[in-house]
């Protein structure tokens, strides 16, 4: 094995453009099955786009390299803000973890940089190599996330997917196309199935009774801070979603642009919900990105649930996914089971964390503080 060190990139955005090449032929190597790695532009995008960030000052990145100038692993920290018992705190995550299979040891290596460089951590994986690392340097596994999902068309349904074979932290490509085709049915069988799937979401639907009913918003704007107060007064755990953070997260230049906001109101206006969908570029897989309410509202989220659902069956999609920690702000599981979602006890992610100040580590440690989805942090940063 040739010499290798551990090098923190001065140049995060990479700027130069021949170190980029090199990562992306790393990304290739390690996750040959991604559409996405081929594209090195997206990452570009990407890291431009986190360092648009309020916080984009201090991301930071490492690469593992040897003395030819290879370079066999690559490991960033990506900021955010939460709010940790009432505090106003920045946690970093590991993010675009990858290293060469012949080179496994330097994953440990990359890893201990990023614990070295950063107070306090959060992260939401789902690969039992990356978690038994992150764990081993000092972060804790506190839970795993609900996984729900539900189908609305069966014209192609999944075959198994084939076992991976590279170290690699891609988590949010389920269905590698170019491995993973779908099985067609035929057309009589199709029409009699999606006619069924159809008539029974109308009739789930009407269980839930006469409620509020969602709607279009366009923007994220001042009713959204104040609802996120709300959120924050009452669960002790979440990511910072103000309005700001929603308009740098899901508009312009975010790599999960352009997105559909549905949104509840109250009679005076004010914001009581919203979830934020998202279409796959291949149009077949729709993802539950966010579902927030004011602490409580279940009437809420289930009109949310139900335009979520309208939604993506107009938009053509055949399977609805929803990853998300159940508290008193998202959906209920007796609701998605009501509306004919299903529970999945694979893929689903662990929350990890890790904190330098022993008391918000231990408020943070605790699962049931926390309130979080798949769309508010690293994990889905880098589907599209």
């Amino acid at each position: 094995m040739k010499k290798v060190s551990i090098r923190q990139l001065d140049d995060p955005l990479l700027k130069s453009g021949e170190l980029g090449e090199k990562i992306g032929r790393l990304r290739v190597l390690t996750h040959p099955h991604v559409p996405e790695v081929h594209d090195f532009g997206f990452y570009d995008r990407v890291y431009r786009w986190v360092a648009r960030h309020p916080l984009g000052d201090q991301m930071r990145r490492w690469i593992a390299v040897t003395e030819e100038g290879e370079v066999v692993g690559h490991l960033s920290a990506l900021p955010q803000y939460y709010r940790i018992g009432g505090r106003r705190i920045v946690a970093h995550t590991p993010g675009d973890y990858e290293v060469n299979p012949g080179y496994g040891f330097y994953a440990l290596s990359l890893m201990r940089a990023f614990f070295r460089a950063t107070e306090n951590c959060v992260a939401c994986d789902i690969l039992p190599a990356v978690i038994s690392v992150e764990t081993r340097l000092g972060a804790e596994e506190v839970g795993r996330l609900d996984y729900t999902a539900k189908l609305l068309n069966v014209s192609k349904l999944p075959v198994p997917a084939l076992p991976g074979r590279l170290f690699s932290r891609r988590q949010e490509q389920e269905e590698p196309r170019a491995v993973r085709p779908r099985l067609s049915l035929p057309g009589p069988v199709q029409g009699m199935l999606n006619g069924g799937l159809r008539a029974a979401d109308e009739a789930l639907g009407g269980a839930f009774g006469r409620g509020p009913k969602a709607e279009v918003l366009e923007g994220f704007d001042e009713p959204f801070d104040a609802l996120f107060e709300t959120v924050a007064a009452a669960v002790s755990c979440t990511p910072e979603k103000d309005a700001a953070f929603l308009r740098w997260r899901y508009g312009p230049g975010s790599p999960q642009h352009p997105v559909t906001v549905l949104g509840v109101k109250g009679a005076g206006g004010e914001l009581l919900g919203y979830t934020v969908l998202k279409v796959t570029t291949g149009g077949i897989d729709g993802y539950v990105l966010d579902l927030t309410t004011r602490p409580g509202r279940r009437d809420v989220a289930r009109a949310l649930l139900r335009g979520a659902v309208r939604f993506f069956r107009d938009a053509g999609t055949h399977l609805i996914r929803y990853r998300y920690k159940e508290s008193p702000i998202s959906a209920r599981s007796g609701d998605l089971r009501l509306l004919g979602f299903f529970y999945r006890k694979s893929r689903r992610n662990s929350l990890l964390v890790g904190f330098a100040d022993t008391r918000l580590h231990e408020t943070a440690r605790r699962f049931s503080n926390w309130a979080y989805t798949i769309g508010d942090g690293e994990p889905t940063f880098w589907m599209r």
